[in-house]
C-alpha cells in the first residue's frame, strides 16, 4: 500500500550508512517515522492548487504527530514546546504516499501517509535539547478479551495490528484464549507472527465509557502494564491502546545524560535462529550502543556492549525481547527465555 514510502526509506537509511546486522534496527525505525492514515480535505481555485496544499497539510500533520509520538509531554513543555510551521515540515518530509484520494471542482480528500526523515528529526529534536526514542518496543502478540457481549466486535475493531507504533503487536485471530492464559499457550501463536511476547487486552465498561486493561505475558511471566483512559468507542479504545504502550516504552527507554557503562557478556544458544534471535534483542534495545562480538561458536559466543541508563532498565527491555539472564561474577549470561530456565537476577 505504501511501497513508494518504502523505497524512500531504503534510500534514506541507505544514506546513513546502516548495514550488516543493523539494518533490523533501520526497519524498526523506518516504521516509526513513518505516520499513516493522515485524513486530509484541502480545496483550492484549481484540483492542482488543492492538491499541493493538501501535501502541505500532510506533511505538517505528520511532522506534528511524529514529534509527539517519539518525545514525552513533560518534556516538550521544559523545552518550552516543539512547535512546527509548514517551513519545518518541509525539511523534515522525506515522501508523501497516497492511500486513497478523491479530487474534482477544486477540492482534494485523501488520506495521506507522511515518512519523515530520521537525520532531520533528530537533529532538529538535539537542538531544542528535546530528548526522545525511536527504536520500537518488541513485537507483541495483542489477545483481546471482552465479555460475550463485546467479543466479536472488539477482535474487529483492533483490525490487524499495529506495525507502525512505538509498540508495534500483531492482533491474536482464530484461537480463544482467556485473561489466565499462559506463554506456553500464546507461544505457538507468538512466535509464528514473530512476536516476543503477548499483551493482552481486556475490555470493560459499555457504549460511551471503554477502557481496556494491558498486560504482557512472557516466559518469565505476567506483569500489569496498567489501563486506559475512558473513551467512548471501541475505535477508540484501539488507539488508546497504541498511545498507552507508546507512552510506557517512552518512559522505560528514553535515555537521559550521557554516561554509559560497558558490559561483557556470554550469549548461550541451540541454533543460528536463537543466536539471530538475541543478537537482534541487543541490537535494537534503546539503550545498548557499540555492541560487538568477540568470538564465536558454534553454540555460544562473547559480546560486548554500552548501555546507557540503570541495568534494570535494560534488562526488563531485553526480558521483554525473550532473553533470560544470569550472571557468573561481572559477567553476564544471556540465553533465550524459551529454552533457559526463569532466572532470579
Amino acid at each position: 500500500m505504501i511501497r513508494s514510502i518504502a523505497l524512500s526509506l531504503v534510500l534514506v537509511f541507505i544514506s546513513l550508512g546502516i548495514e550488516g546486522s543493523l539494518f533490523e534496527a533501520a526497519a524498526d525505525t523506518r516504521s516509526v517515522y513513518t505516520i499513516t492514515d493522515i485524513e486530509i480535505d484541502e480545496s483550492a481555485s484549481s484540483v492542482i492548487e488543492a492538491r499541493q496544499k493538501a501535501m502541505s497539510a500532510a506533511r505538517l500533520k505528520g511532522a506534528r504527530e511524529l514529534i509527539n509520538k517519539i518525545t514525552l509531554r513533560d518534556d516538550r513543555a521544559a523545552a518550552g514546546g516543539v512547535p512546527i510551521n509548514y517551513a519545518l515540515a518541509e525539511r523534515l518530509a522525506a515522501a508523501v504516499d497516497v492511500q486513497e484520494e478523491t479530487a474534482g471542482a477544486g477540492r482534494y480528500r485523501g488520506t495521506l501517509s507522511v515518512v519523515l526523515n530520521p537525520v532531520a528529526v533528530r537533529a532538529h529534536l538535539k537542538s531544542l535539547s528535546v530528548p526522545y526514542v525511536d527504536t520500537q518496543g518488541p513485537m507483541s502478540l495483542l489477545v483481546p478479551l471482552a465479555s460475550r457481549d463485546f467479543q466479536f466486535a472488539w477482535r474487529d475493531a483492533l483490525g490487524d495490528g499495529d506495525r507502525y507504533g512505538l509498540s508495534p503487536y500483531i492482533t491474536a485471530d482464530g484461537q480463544t484464549y482467556t485473561a489466565e492464559t499462559t506463554w506456553d499457550e500464546l507461544s505457538r501463536d507468538a512466535l509464528g507472527s514473530q512476536a516476543r511476547r503477548g499483551i493482552l487486552a481486556e475490555l470493560s465498561g459499555r457504549s460511551g465509557a471503554y477502557r481496556v486493561t494491558l498486560s504482557t505475558v512472557t516466559a518469565s511471566g505476567r506483569e500489569t502494564i496498567g489501563t486506559t483512559g475512558t473513551v467512548a468507542t471501541l475505535d477508540e479504545a484501539r488507539a488508546a491502546i497504541s498511545g498507552y504502550l507508546g507512552e510506557v516504552w517512552k518512559n522505560r527507554s528514553i535515555v537521559r545524560g550521557t554516561t554509559r557503562t560497558l558490559q561483557s557478556a556470554t550469549v548461550l544458544y541451540v541454533s543460528l535462529s536463537e543466536w539471530n534471535t538475541l543478537r537482534s534483542a541487543l541490537a535494537r534495545s534503546p539503550q545498548v550502543s557499540d555492541f560487538k562480538i568477540s568470538a564465536i561458536a558454534r553454540d555460544g559466543a562473547m559480546v560486548t556492549f554500552a548501555f546507557a541508563g540503570e541495568r534494570d532498565r535494560l534488562q526488563r527491555d531485553l526480558r521483554q525481547r525473550g532473553v533470560s539472564f544470569s550472571q557468573e561474577g561481572q559477567q553476564w549470561v544471556l540465553r533465550s527465555a524459551l529454552t533457559a530456565p526463569v532466572s532470579t537476577y
